[in-house]
């Protein structure tokens, strides 16, 4: 084989195996948790204040049934989802903006149950949802809530997203229909 040839093929094996990793970091499935309504209201500044994630890895966790936090004005409008709502300040994996909310649901999509939910740990670098049961780790900074390892990993199974809108007056709406 000649030398162009041969870096021809390098290439091209380079360019299909970067193919490959792209394709499988975009397969992740990250629906069968029930897609169970979402509106969580923190659009003004002052409640963003108090219950938004400012800090990089700053997270918060919004239960509904369980009155989590227990000094948030829950709604009759307010619904946090199948397993409540975990809120990260992170970076949006599909346009790369750093520094934004990111909103998942809690309930681990192993186990597949609304009173099976992930809990934050602190890990090297910034925190990972952990579930206590299958023991799947979850990067929700950084990935967008892809499995890191565990039975999620081999499922290639990712915790459920929610839309984050920016409100008029400094806050988020954190709604999913």
């Amino acid at each position: 084989m000649s030398c162009k040839a041969s870096i021809l093929c390098r290439s091209l094996a380079v360019t299909i195996v970067a193919g490959l990793l792209f394709i499988s970091c975009n397969s992740v499935n990250d629906d069968v948790i029930p897609s169970i309504p979402v509106y969580l209201n923190l659009t003004s500044a002052s409640l963003w204040n108090t219950y938004g994630v400012a800090g990089y890895g700053d997270y918060r966790i919004f239960v509904k049934e369980l009155r989590q936090p227990s000094n948030f004005a829950y709604t009759e409008q307010t619904s946090t989802g199948f397993g409540g709502v975990l809120l990260v300040n992170g970076t949006n994996p599909f346009s790369l903006e750093a520094g934004v909310p990111m909103a998942y649901d809690l309930a681990c999509p192993v186990e597949r149950r609304s009173d099976v939910r992930v809990k934050m740990q602190i890990s090297e670098l910034f925190p990972v949802a952990v579930c206590p049961v299958c023991g799947s780790h979850f990067d929700v900074v950084e990935r967008g809530g892809s499995p890191l390892d565990g039975p999620a990993l081999a499922d290639n199974l990712g915790l459920r997203r929610f839309e984050c809108r920016q409100g008029a007056y400094g806050g988020f709406l954190i709604i999913n229909y």
